[in-house]
């Protein structure tokens, strides 16, 4: 199973994005826990987590995230500001999923 984390500014935002994104996984017959929180929970889940992808608005905390992240080997990218407008799931899951195998 892998485990994604969405973070946003509330952890509000990225609600529809992340049933978007479980509805593809069952589709796609992956294995995965999404879920989404705010920022300020975001470092906490770090160590139950695989892959964390950061809402577009916050792209200027991304080497905030990527230092606390160091320590769990855990990537951290901002989710691609066109598949997160369109609400994308597939296309992040997609991209999550290509995070996590190269950890």
């Amino acid at each position: 199973m892998k485990n994604i984390l969405l973070a946003c500014s509330s952890g509000m935002s990225t609600s529809l994005l992340v049933s978007k994104m479980e509805a593809s996984a069952e589709a796609l017959g992956e294995d995965v826990k999404i879920w989404a929180v705010g920022q300020d929970k975001a470092i906490a889940d770090l160590p139950e987590t695989d892959v964390l992808l950061i809402g577009p608005q916050m792209r200027f905390m991304q080497k905030k995230f990527e230092k606390a992240a160091e320590e769990y080997n855990v990537p951290v990218e901002v989710i691609d500001s066109m598949a997160y407008g369109r609400v994308d799931g597939e296309a992040v899951l997609k991209r999550a999923l290509e995070l996590a195998e190269s950890k």
